[in-house]
This record gives structure tokens, C-alpha cells and sequence, in this order.
């Protein structure tokens, strides 16, 4: 495990600001103990310091995982959420959307969210923001991009995609070969 570089820290913090705004802080300085991104495979692991300083003696290749894993670079070097980072967006999101009981199975099922599934959105949300969604009972299913603000998601038809999907918990049974 490596740190980030000052160009993979950047493109990180950008993909997580879409989501969690200026909350980022909040991961990095944490009250209970310090955390921070460590690199490994392509892939970005959140982990504290104490766990990671407990793991330097383990060689890279027998090593292969530690902590969570929020996402991974690809190879023209843009940075893709892993449904695994849902606990950490979940709990500090700016945007939210919560859909109906019937939108749900869509949703886990790797659809978009149409605005006859909506049952609540947090007000002012822009256009091509990260949202996390939610249940009507606040349980975070997924994330993905708000395709309307939330001005004009009223003005939609309800056949019409109000988020884009990004990632859902159905993710952990359709990939779990290739997830970790």
C-alpha cells in the first residue's frame, strides 16, 4: 500500500465532493482516531492509521485488502465509486432522494430512478449533482447523479429519469467476483 499521489488525491477529493460537498473534512479529520487513502491495486482503501501502521510489515503481494475500499482508478486514470464507500456518502451526503417502496427493486436492480419512484429530494439539489439514495425508511440503497434539479424534476413527466444510477446494493451479489 502506497499513499495517493497530489494528482490521484485531486481527482479523489473531486469524485468525493460531488457527493459529500465540503464534508470531505469530516473523513480526513475524524474525532476518534486518524484516517487516510491508501492505494493498492488500483484500488483506494480508507483506513486508519493504526491499522495501517499494524499492516506495513505485510508484503504487498500477500496483502490484499485492508480497510474499507472506497473506488478504484481506471486506466485513463478517472476514479469510480464502489457501492463499499455507501456508509461513509450515506452519512455525510448534501443531496439526497428517497424512493417509494415500488422503486426500490428497480433501483437494486441497477435502473435509474424515474420521478414516479420519488418520494422525497432534498430541496435545491442542482443538475449532475451526487445523490445518495435512500428508502422511505432512511436506509441508503445506492448513489448515483440527480439528471434534473430539483426545479425542473417537478416539471418531468413521471416516465422520466430523475437520477441516474451509479451504484446500488444489489452490487454485492451481481459483482461480487470482480467487487474486491
Amino acid at each position: 500500500m502506497r499513499p495517493l499521489t497530489d494528482d490521484e488525491t485531486k481527482v479523489l477529493f473531486e469524485k468525493l465532493s460531488k457527493y459529500i460537498g465540503r464534508n470531505i473534512v469530516h473523513l480526513i479529520d475524524r474525532p476518534d482516531e486518524p484516517y487516510c487513502f491508501r492505494l493498492q491495486k488500483d484500488r483506494v482503501y480508507y483506513i486508519s492509521e493504526e491499522i495501517m501502521r499494524k499492516a506495513t510489515p505485510i508484503g504487498r503481494q500477500n496483502l490484499i485488502a485492508l480497510g474499507v475500499c472506497f473506488g478504484k482508478f481506471t486506466k485513463t486514470g478517472k476514479f469510480r465509486l464502489h457501492i463499499t464507500a455507501l456508509p461513509y456518502l450515506s452519512q455525510y451526503a448534501t443531496y439526497k432522494v428517497w424512493v417509494k417502496p415500488n422503486g426500490e427493486m428497480p433501483f437494486l436492480y441497477g435502473n435509474h430512478v424515474v420521478k414516479a419512484h420519488i418520494g422525497r429530494v432534498t430541496e435545491d439539489m442542482p443538475e449532475h449533482q451526487g445523490v445518495v439514495i435512500y428508502n422511505m425508511a432512511d436506509v441508503p440503497l445506492g448513489f448515483g447523479v440527480s439528471a434534473r434539479s430539483t426545479v425542473d424534476m417537478r416539471k418531468v413527466d413521471p416516465t422520466g429519469i430523475a437520477v441516474f444510477h451509479q451504484a446500488d446494493n444489489g452490487e454485492y451479489l451481481r459483482e461480487e467476483d470482480t467487487l474486491f
